[in-house]
């Protein structure tokens, strides 16, 4: 396995790591962050201690012949400083365990891979070992039957409902859904505009990052009304992960956030169950979201509380990623606040076969 990031020294703890409680039982590998100020400050003091790889000023490409392409150990060295050092490996196992021998390892961690590209397109429905997963942080272990989910914030009547009472007190509904992330086909983008690096040198998607299931659960707009519907000022629905998510220094829970209409258009689902299957560890057990039509980083995994608010949320993974800037921006003048979320993708296509390059030898026919 080549190294992602060659430049990087093994990481070496400076004094005792910490050790963060899980305050949940039966959620292994979930700190509630963002419920716990006073512990993301011990964390970004513990940072500030440590000299972390620098991702690259440039990225002319992906490693050649190397599965995992990167391995992410920036990643990995932000956890060991932390005393989650246990994560990464977890994780890795639950990668092996769940997806196809052939999956192309984007980056080992936080797992990002895709299936080769000529299979994506040999079914209509993706199987759960070659859809492809785009991971922010490590792999959370929770138990089904100790989980619960939080609806609060601007809802008339705030639940605490178990998995048991979402299966039980709601309709089930199936949907064929397909999930893209928005940073598909990099590779190709990479070639043409040899890329900035940022806080992720970026993954080098290929023509994989898109997959079609079938997802079974319960409808977020019933849920809603379970509640007693929201309070007048409410326009956006905020979603929860129980992954650790790092950014410039700082330790957050994944937090997204959709607008109250998509719900409202009950095109937002609360699901259990990906092709007839329990969710898969990677794909988010025991239940995520699932967003119809918008880019997949709105498809929260891990899902631990939904709150409804005022405006779009303020966290980062919604504010300062996956957001698109006008031609005039670039990294020497960018700024977060010029940026527009990205919900929705434009059409396109890709050739799966002829791979590039590949020698098409025409018989005459």
């Amino acid at each position: 396995m080549a190294p992602a990031e060659p430049h990087a020294i093994p990481f070496k703890a400076k004094g005792k790591t910490p050790h963060f409680k899980e305050e949940r039982d039966g959620w292994k590998g979930y700190i509630e962050w963002e419920k716990y100020p006073e512990k993301k400050k011990q964390v970004e003091e513990l940072m500030r201690q440590y000299d972390f790889p620098e991702p690259p000023q440039y990225q002319l490409g992906p490693l050649p012949d190397t599965n995992p392409i990167l391995t992410g150990e920036r990643w990995k060295q932000y956890h060991y400083a932390c005393g989650l050092g246990h994560i990464p490996e977890v994780s890795w196992d639950i990668v092996k365990e769940e997806k196809a021998e052939d999956m192309i390892h984007v980056l080992q961690f936080p797992y990002n891979g895709e299936p080769p590209r000529k299979r994506l397109v040999e079914t209509e429905i993706t199987s759960n070992k070659d859809h492809f997963v785009r991971n922010h942080g490590g792999i959370p272990e929770i138990d089904e039957d100790k989980y619960t989910l939080d609806i609060a914030g601007l809802v008339n009547n705030p639940q605490t409902l178990t998995l048991h009472d979402l299966k039980t007190k709601f309709k089930h509904q199936t949907n064929v859904v397909s999930i893209q992330c928005s940073g598909t086909r990099r590779v190709e983008q990479i070639a043409q505009y040899p890329g900035d690096g940022d806080e992720l040198i970026n993954a080098p998607w290929g023509e994989g990052a898109i997959g079609t299931a079938r997802w079974t659960g319960v409808s977020l707009k019933k849920v809603i009304k379970y509640c007693g519907g929201l309070k007048d000022n409410a326009a956006h629905l905020e979603f929860y992960g129980a992954d650790t998510y790092f950014k410039k220094g700082k330790v957050y829970n994944y937090v997204v956030s959709v607008p109250w209409r998509k719900v409202k258009a009950n095109e937002v689902l609360l699901a259990w169950e990906m092709n007839g299957a329990p969710l898969p560890k990677i794909h988010g057990f025991p239940l995520r979201t699932v967003v119809f039509g918008y880019i997949g980083a709105r498809s929260t995994k891990w899902l631990t509380q939904i709150r409804a608010i005022a405006s779009e949320s303020s966290a980062p993974v919604q504010r300062r990623e996956y957001i698109y800037y006008t031609p005039q921006v670039g990294k020497q003048n960018v700024k977060y606040s010029n940026g527009f979320s990205i919900q929705e993708m434009p059409v396109s296509s890709a050739i799966m076969t002829p791979r590039d390059m590949e020698q098409v030898v025409h018989e005459g026919k």
